[in-house]
């Protein structure tokens, strides 16, 4: 019976989804975060640890947790990789000399076996600078376009302006969706 009245809330009511959002030190992840949970900027630090908040859109839950990206950091990632449904990654568009370390950090993420049915969503972020590089670009850099086996996509965002952000949740909540019929 509880099995029952759980499969129909499901249906019914809020579904709940845990993110990681992950990306190399200073892409934005915080900012993107609270810009997401609060509705605007928030003075941040660097992250060491992480910071974790829900944030509700659209019938979803999902509870975001938002790792530090220092390369001290990193091997520490693969603690949160159980039960996760989806990763946002962040790129600094800016960041030219780094995209080959990000590319290195992404790969490695879709190797995770912990990590296999996990939808990806890439912010190529801080597009509001100038010299940013094009979604089309960081897409290459990190070699979207060879991924055959998992559901992705990118979207160019500022999160200090907010642009990007809800067209990017959009599309992880409605494959979400999809994913739960």
């Amino acid at each position: 019976m509880g099995l029952w009245i759980s499969k129909l809330w499901s249906f019914f009511g809020d579904q709940e989804a845990r993110i990681l959002v992950l990306g190399l030190d200073n892409a934005g992840k915080t900012t993107i975060l609270y810009r997401l949970q609060v509705g605007e900027v928030v003075s941040t630090i660097p992250t060491i640890g992480f910071n974790v908040e829900t944030v509700a859109y659209k019938n979803i839950k999902f509870q975001v947790w938002d790792l530090g990206g220092q390369t001290s950091i990193r091997p520490y990632w693969r603690c949160y990789f159980p039960c996760t449904q989806a990763i946002i990654y962040v790129v600094d568009s800016t960041d030219t000399d780094r995209i080959g370390i990000s590319r290195d950090e992404f790969k490695a993420l879709l190797d995770e076996e912990e990590l296999r049915d996990s939808l990806i969503l890439v912010f190529a972020n801080k597009q509001d600078l100038p010299n940013a590089l094009s979604d089309a670009q960081i897409a290459e850099g990190l070699g979207l376009h060879d991924i055959r086996n998992r559901d992705w996509a990118i979207f160019k965002t500022s999160a200090v302006k907010g642009e990007g952000l809800f067209e990017g949740l959009d599309w992880l909540a409605n494959m979400l969706k999809t994913r739960r019929k």
